[in-house]
């Protein structure tokens, strides 16, 4: 009777720790905000949070600058992205597992200047890094360029 009752005690607090954890897990990080000056914002799954030193950046965060701030961003594969003032932009996918020959680094900006240094992933497979602007795409085939895109009117 004993072994029936603690048989029980583990299903009810199994399904009590079911119960309490969301349905989809939480998002792993991509990057991290490592520089910030003035008022920087990254949105992930809804919340806004102001960005600072160790800020996490998900797949589907927004990264916005206001206008008089600048934002720097390391991502896992060391791609830096410095952002300039009034900046948008969405990192749609994430992937890097090098040993599995998985790679894949897509963003979409909206707005504004951005700086970016290559890491890993476009120095290993340079056609799976991408941006999109507004007015087309832009397929990495070096280590660093700039971007400016004005505001669609």
């Amino acid at each position: 009777m004993k072994l029936y009752s603690c048989l029980w005690s583990l299903i009810f607090a199994c399904g009590l720790s079911v119960l309490s954890c969301p349905a989809q897990a939480q998002p792993e990080p991509v990057a991290y905000v490592k520089t910030v000056v003035g008022e920087a914002w990254i949105t992930t799954l809804g919340q806004r949070v102001k960005a600072e030193l160790g800020t996490a950046v998900m797949i589907g965060s927004l990264i916005k600058t206001q206008p008089a701030a600048s934002l720097g961003v390391t991502f896992k594969d060391n791609t830096v992205m410095s952002f300039g003032p009034d900046t948008e932009m969405t990192v749609d996918e994430y992937v890097y597992a090098p040993a599995q020959g998985q790679l894949k680094l897509a963003t979409q900006m909206g707005k504004g200047t951005l700086n970016y240094v290559s890491g890993v992933i476009a120095k290993l497979k340079p056609e799976a890094v991408t941006i999109k602007t507004p007015s087309g795409i832009i397929g990495v085939r070096g280590t660093q360029f700039l971007l400016q895109v004005e505001e669609a009117k």
